[in-house]
């Protein structure tokens, strides 16, 4: 079944095309889930939440873009309402931009994506989501401000304090490996 088939069939409620969407993009989208949110069974039931959530306005979809881009944009939805509820950004602070932070962390291609996912998971949520926002899903600082009703200095001083700290568990993570 072709993914337009697919969306028309749910779309008419159909339960069996609903569960084939669900498996086809599942596995992808426990994948974003899981960069913002730490607890597997947390990003698990935002993920489901998510699909709800896609199924129930799926008359919204245009067919304008990727269909998966749309339901990404969902669970990143998800997520950042579910971190929101948390708070992770209560502790946030403003980094002075004047200050010179050095060069910018390269990525290592030694470590394998598993490695990554387990380093991420050890940023503060606030890092995380703001590292995630940025670097993975390409927004800009703007954007992930009003997403996150944080300041766009806190966004770019939360992206220097996550990279600073990847750089160092990256840097921990290799001495292990030699």
């Amino acid at each position: 079944m072709t993914e337009l088939d697919l969306i028309a069939a749910c779309k008419r409620q159909d339960r069996r095309a609903q569960k084939m969407l669900y498996e086809r993009h599942a596995p992808v989208m426990l994948g974003v889930c899981r960069r913002y949110i730490h607890d597997t069974s947390e990003a698990e039931e935002v993920m489901v939440e998510g699909f709800f959530k896609v199924l129930t306005k799926l008359e919204m979809y245009n067919f304008e873009g990727s269909f998966e881009g749309w339901v990404r944009r969902i669970m990143i939805n998800e997520c950042l309402m579910h971190l929101r509820k948390g708070n992770p950004f209560k502790h946030a602070e403003e980094i002075n931009p004047n200050i010179d932070h050095g060069e910018e962390p390269t990525i290592v291609e030694r470590l394998e994506s598993e490695e990554i996912l387990g380093l991420l998971d050890e940023l503060p949520p606030g890092y995380r989501t703001v590292f995630n926002l940025y670097v993975v899903e390409g927004y800009k600082h703007r954007e992930i401000a009003e997403e996150l009703g944080i300041s766009i200095n806190t966004s770019k001083s939360q992206l220097i304090l996550a990279k600073s700290r990847m750089e160092e568990l990256v840097k921990k993570r290799l001495g292990r490996l030699s």
